[in-house]
């Protein structure tokens, strides 16, 4: 029988194009399958950035509360299965294998595309186990992405940024547009962004949704201590520190709080042993404190910016980025530019849409990143590490961000070498 890579591996060579919008054929395979409602309870999650966070806090919660859910995630970082889970665990290879043999025989002559199969493979496996809960992740914009084939009993949009802008544009309010292709008429709506658009407006008012706004009806502030609260109506909340985003993690809890399935105790303690890999993830390597982050877009770059000021170290700031070819490197820069001491582009061969060292070093020079402040020399990402770990210092910091795939290098070079731990 063809293992787990064997499948991905075809999956792969399957369709002439990586990303292809449109429902109609992956909803007709998913007719086929009778997976359109793969739970009683659908979330579906939608933003630029923080729907991984979401995602986790409501999974987290949820399984506190002794309640049955499917979580479905992408991109992940280190192993295919990191996308779907059940009970908030990985689901198995065999399991996999199950789901993409189903799809095949569904399928006929439908042509889908490796996020397709991957989407349908959660769906059905989560229909198969009987979860309570579906939460589903958008991989891109909402309205034609696959994941909006089903229902959602609430939808949630965390945010609104520029990112893909070939597939989704560079006006918010188009972003905005398409991303609340998520709502469906009636069902709750939460809204994690500070500063929603027009369009986003529009659509929950046309649609007649309930609607929950950050800010307005839902809030999460700083309290005492370190400890931030988070207040909706009656509920208040001690949120403990975690590196993930605030909104995000508000909008989750509201979210199990309008569908009254909220655990009865142990909140603080579920959202505490949140641990989602490469957001803002602190790790101590070879006597070096890392810091790795997945951000790969202005909003994230803003948010990761904030963080590092907000935790500052008594050295300097390191920072190895390897990023896309087709991101807003500027842009990505810029909002470190101040709290980022020395720069060290690398490059990701054999990944076509990474941008070279050529490339990147005109970004750092475009963002106003003095040429001495940046490292001349442009290793690839497992490299430029080993390079750099020597060089720093007990008082100083690594930052490693700029795409999944920079991150992904440096987690699998560690699980790979041994001896790297978490902190808090």
């Amino acid at each position: 029988m063809p293992s787990l890579q064997d499948w991905l591996s075809r999956l792969e060579q399957l369709h002439p194009s990586e990303i292809e919008l449109g429902l109609e054929r992956v909803a007709s395979v998913a007719d086929a399958l009778g997976i359109q409602k793969p739970a009683p309870t659908v979330i579906t999650v939608a933003g630029t950035n923080g729907k991984g966070s979401c995602v986790a806090t409501m999974e987290a919660l949820l399984c506190k509360g002794g309640r049955s859910v499917g979580a479905y995630s992408s991109p992940h970082l280190l192993r295919f299965n990191e996308r779907v889970r059940i009970g908030g665990e990985e689901v198995a290879d065999k399991d996999l294998v199950l789901a993409f043999e189903a799809i095949e025989v569904a399928r006929g002559e439908t042509s889908l595309t490796y996020f397709e199969y991957t989407t349908l493979a959660a769906l059905w496996l989560f229909q198969r186990a009987g979860v309570e809960f579906a939460l589903l992740e958008v991989g891109l914009g909402g309205r034609l992405d696959a994941v909006n084939l089903v229902d959602a009993d609430l939808a949630i949009i965390t945010s609104v940024a520029i990112d893909h802008e070939d597939w989704l544009g560079s006006d918010r309010e188009i972003i905005g547009r398409e991303k609340a292709g998520v709502l469906r008429a009636g069902a709750p709506f939460v809204c994690a962004d500070s500063n929603p658009t027009q369009s986003v407006l529009s659509a929950a008012e046309k649609l007649s949704s309930s609607s929950y706004f950050i800010g307005q009806d839902f809030s999460l502030n700083l309290g005492e201590g370190k400890k931030e609260l988070y207040r909706f109506g009656e509920l208040e909340l001690a949120i403990p520190p975690i590196n993930l985003p605030r909104p995000s993690i508000a909008a989750g809890i509201t979210a199990l709080a309008l569908l009254n399935v909220l655990p009865q105790g142990g909140i603080e303690s579920a959202l505490a042993e949140i641990a989602l890999p490469g957001r803002c993830q602190q790790v101590q390597w070879q006597g070096c404190n890392l810091l790795l982050d997945v951000g790969h877009n202005p909003a994230a770059a803003e948010h990761l910016a904030k963080w590092l000021a907000d935790h500052p170290v008594d050295g300097e700031t390191h920072a190895l980025v390897a990023a896309m070819a087709d991101k807003d490197l500027v842009g990505l820069f810029a909002p470190l530019r101040g709290v980022v001491d020395a720069w060290h582009p690398a490059e990701l061969p054999g990944n076509s849409r990474a941008a070279s060292g050529e490339t990147l070093r005109e970004g750092l020079a475009a963002a106003g990143v003095e040429a001495t402040n940046a490292n001349s020399r442009c290793p690839n990402v497992a490299d430029g590490l080993q390079q750099l770990l020597p060089t720093i210092g007990p008082q100083d910091r690594l930052l490693v961000f700029g795409s999944f795939f920079t991150v992904a290098e440096v987690l699998q070079q560690m699980r790979d070498e041994g001896n790297g731990e978490l902190r808090g």
